[in-house]
């Protein structure tokens, strides 16, 4: 354990007095904790210090990589008594960064030491430790029988995934990640190392549902897990449209998901992208379906029979494993080195009670249609599924846990990338995105509930509190205050204190 008696003599610092405190402690008060720490200046920093997003480049004070639950533990409290605000690193993946803190100056603790899974088959349970990325944790799941709602990405990590919703095609059968939680295992701003069930601290565990990185690190979760399907099929189907053709197809998916019957072994992402000429759109319907795969067609039929036949179509069949490996890109493993890009992400949750009008719809496909087609930035936008009939997502009250968007039908995700994934961010990637959202929001009522994705975090939006956490941020931020009152945990768009 790392003595902290003297600890209080390092308060104030700047940043090379802190790392120069920080090893004087290791080497002095506790040789035997040797918590490996990266400082500014030295070889490996600009490494361990680099944002997934490039268009950030933030320099925190220190990373550090502890391997046990104490050694973050006596990280927090370090961090506290040095005026530095803590942060926890997963897999690194936030899109604004924050998992460097989102700004200078705060202390990273790298989770990546803590890579234990334990699957318990008796209880369908399984403690995941949250150094884990995506793709370890499915092939660990896998081995057993078992999946869990989550991301197809393979790089991203549990931690920040759990902390704030997890969406992934299984999730309207299985619901979010955050709806998997059992418990979570964590360490508060004090350095208190404690447990958040229903039983134990239940105030806290809805809080770190939807908000968890404002109120602690998890060190651990544990998760109810999912029999694997026998079968899972990831399908793609293509159409070329004109704007106009592109809003009317869009409109009669809105009316298809609203009014089938869908089972929730559907999951499913309309893909909007670039036409092949200026005032066309790319629109996919992309899935996965965890049926036999003969009974697609007839859960489809009603919406094709409103569109044209689509340009192409494709089916990919296998277990449950072969599917998630098809949409992790043929690959879960995560030893080669993560890529990067340069990028700026919106993100609209559309109220299932009042959906897209057509005016909105039309004026979202002219938008990406003729703006889309000029501008220097690479971009795709996913509608994601999350509600219609059976969704085990909008089954959840949007009370019960701190993510609040509980009655959405879709989640849209606007992603623009600058050329060649490199800094600079473009003026125009801003300009594009910000109309395109502005073409939907402001062609729909004037008290238009729609929420955002804090999985897809936006460091321009600007009423964030109400679109990412609606009625539950009162009660977030006064659990702030029991939790976190000296604001060790903080960041930009987390729970203020």
């Amino acid at each position: 354990m790392l003595a902290l008696s003297n600890i209080v003599l390092f308060c104030g610092f700047a940043s090379a007095a802190f790392g120069q405190a920080f090893r004087s402690l290791l080497a002095k008060e506790d040789p035997a904790a040797n918590i490996s720490v990266v400082l500014p200046g030295e070889p490996s920093y600009a490494n361990v210090s680099r944002p997934f997003n490039l268009r950030f480049d933030f320099q925190p004070t220190a990373v550090a990589f502890p391997t046990t639950v104490q050694e973050v533990s006596d990280l927090v409290k370090l961090g506290h008594a040095t005026n530095h605000q803590v942060v926890a690193r997963s897999g690194g993946h936030s899109y604004i960064a924050n998992a460097l803190g989102g700004k200078d100056g705060d202390l990273v603790i790298d989770m990546s030491n803590f890579k234990k899974i334990t699957v318990d088959d008796k209880a369908g349970t399984a403690v995941i430790q949250t150094g884990n990325r995506l793709g370890d944790i499915i092939s660990a799941l896998a081995a057993h029988g078992r999946g869990l709602p989550h991301g197809t990405c393979a790089y991203v990590g549990i931690g920040g995934h759990s902390a704030f919703g997890g969406f992934g095609f299984t999730s309207r059968l299985w619901g979010l990640t955050i709806d998997a939680v059992l418990s979570v295992d964590l360490v508060l701003a004090n350095g208190t190392i404690t447990t958040a069930s229903e039983r134990t601290n239940p105030d806290l565990f809805f809080a770190v549902r939807g908000a968890g990185s404002s109120f602690g690190i998890a060190t651990a979760i544990t998760v109810k897990t999912f029999t694997a399907p026998p079968t899972a099929t990831i399908f793609s189907y293509n159409w070329q449209y004109t704007a106009a053709e592109a809003a009317a197809a869009l409109s009669a998916y809105q009316n298809f998901v609203l009014t089938a019957d869908l089972p929730p072994e559907f999951g499913a992402e309309i893909v909007v992208t670039k036409g092949n000429v200026q005032g066309n759109v790319t629109i996919g319907l992309a899935g996965g379906w965890y049926l036999p795969l003969e009974t697609l067609n007839a859960t489809l039929k009603p919406f094709f029979d409103k569109v044209p036949p689509p340009r192409t179509a494709s089916f990919d069949t296998g277990d449950y494993l072969h599917s998630a490996i098809n949409l992790a890109g043929g690959s879960l493993d995560t030893s080669a080195p993560d890529t990067t890009d340069t990028f700026y992400a919106k993100s609209l949750m559309t109220p299932e009670a009042s959906p897209m009008s057509n005016k909105a719809l039309q004026a979202f496909m002219e938008s990406v249609a003729n703006e889309g087609f000029t501008t220097p930035v690479g971009w795709f936008f996913q509608m994601e599924l999350f509600g219609g009939k059976n969704s085990a997502i909008n089954a959840v009250k949007p009370t019960a846990t701190a993510f609040a968007r509980r009655t959405s039908l879709f989640t849209i995700q606007f992603y623009a990338s600058s050329p060649g994934n490199v800094p600079p961010y473009p003026q125009a990637g801003f300009t594009f995105l910000d109309n395109v959202v502005n073409a939907i929001v402001k062609n729909s009522p004037a008290n238009w509930d729609y929420g955002a994705y804090t999985n897809y975090i936006d460091d321009h939006l600007v009423d964030w509190q109400k679109r990412y956490y609606a009625q539950n941020y009162p009660r977030l931020r006064a659990l702030k205050d029991v939790f976190d009152p000296h604001g060790t945990f903080t960041f930009p768009t987390g729970i203020q204190d």
